[in-house]
């Protein structure tokens, strides 16, 4: 399972059983049920693994981000005892805008996936880049 982590959203994606393709798995409101919701989704899915979408500038050092990333992603393997990969997500939001303006996809809908479709986009990353060694 992957997770985009943002301000208001978290963006949500699950990989197929053979780990070989992304979908998209919808998002989670940034409050104080977020991890509950997700760690509900981890049983739901039987996730072996969590990969976190992780936050880097555009010359490769973590983001301010990074560090709320790492410490959501330190809670989250607390509770669900799960090993946690942080990957690159620079433009992933961008991305997935992209593909969804594409679409045709209307401005209001956009919002409601954009984070969903991120996730999608960070999860077959690593998946690939798994299949690949």
């Amino acid at each position: 399972m992957a997770l985009d982590y943002g301000h208001k959203r978290i963006g949500m994606a699950i990989s197929d059983p053979l780990g070989m393709t992304a979908q998209p798995l919808g998002f989670v409101p940034q409050d104080q049920k977020a991890q509950e919701h997700i760690l509900e989704a981890i049983q739901r899915y039987k996730v072996e693994a969590l990969v976190i979408g992780y936050p880097l500038s555009l010359n490769g050092t973590p983001s301010q981000m990074a560090q709320v990333v790492e410490r959501f992603g330190t809670s989250l393997k607390d509770k669900s005892h799960l090993p946690i990969h942080y990957w690159d997500e620079r433009f992933t939001t961008a991305e997935s805008e992209r593909l969804l303006v594409s679409a045709n996809i209307q401005r209001k809908k956009r919002k409601e996936v954009r984070d969903s479709i991120a996730a999608t986009l960070i999860l077959q990353g690593f998946l690939d880049s798994v299949q690949s060694k």
